[in-house]
């Protein structure tokens, strides 16, 4: 969340490649909406892909604001253990590396 204040301090600001991978982990997220997945892993994806959408469409977003959401996404999926669909469980696969590189 920011506080509106667009003098910003000391340009920290997120990089197009971050951006560009945070719009990658919402989609792969978004994709697994679209899959029958099992009812548990089905609760966790939907709040990962809510935190993540709200990150990625943010213009404004700190770095640290993106760290914590990431952080917050990636624990949603470390309580995924299958989603019952193999179209799914890649998605869900490509959204750990994505968030694990936004990370790094």
């Amino acid at each position: 969340m920011t506080d509106g204040n667009e003098s910003g301090s000391g340009g920290d600001e997120v990089d197009g490649e971050t951006r560009e991978r945070l719009r990658s982990l919402h989609e792969h997220l978004a994709a697994t909406a679209e899959r029958p997945v099992e009812r548990t892993a089905s609760a966790h994806l939907g709040e990962a892909e809510a935190v993540a959408g709200d990150v990625a469409r943010d213009p404004d977003v700190s770095p640290s604001v993106v760290r914590s959401r990431v952080e917050t996404v990636a624990d949603l999926l470390s309580h995924v253990d299958g989603t019952g669909d193999d179209e799914a469980d890649d998605h869900v696969e490509r959204a750990r590396d994505l968030a694990a590189e936004i990370l790094a």
